[in-house]
């Protein structure tokens, strides 16, 4: 079995002195009362031979609408419960979460029922301060936020 990959990039910005982090949350029926633990990076899977640089770049413009600006600081991966492998980079940037803009999927919901809906990708992106963000980001992502308090100071 192929290993299950995706890319993403995280934006920050330093806001009354405080770090903060642009975090996203995932849209559907199945993610609507899920809080805590349910907020994640922009991200997203690989394409074929696609350098996961690309994909993070692509994937947050995808998902949110907004450009990312380099330079990207790389953050590494980690691997989320699910064993998918997440690569993941840091930029300095801000947007207004009023204008996302996400891409659609369809889903088939209620599961099993046979009926598709169009969802989209992310209902909501919302800036985090490092604490507040690692209460409701997916608990694997937790050591990104680490390793970008690391390289640009919290």
């Amino acid at each position: 079995m192929p290993r299950r990959e995706s890319a993403g990039l995280v934006m920050y910005r330093r806001r009354d002195g405080a770090l903060e982090v642009l975090l996203a949350h995932p849209g559907g029926p199945f993610w609507q009362a899920r809080d805590a633990g349910a907020w994640t990076i922009p991200k997203g899977g690989l394409d074929e031979g696609e350098a996961p640089l690309d994909a993070a770049i692509r994937e947050f413009h995808e998902e949110t609408g907004f450009d990312g600006c380099p330079p990207y600081v790389p953050l590494g991966q980690i691997t989320q419960k699910s064993g998918k492998v997440v690569h993941a980079w840091a930029f300095d940037g801000t947007c207004d979460p009023a204008a996302l803009v996400s891409v659609e999927a369809t889903i088939e919901w209620p599961p099993r029922s046979g009926r598709h809906i169009a969802v989209p990708e992310v209902d909501r992106v919302q800036f985090f301060t490092i604490p507040a963000a690692r209460s409701v980001i997916n608990p694997a992502q937790a050591a990104l936020l680490d390793r970008l308090v690391t390289l640009v100071g919290g």
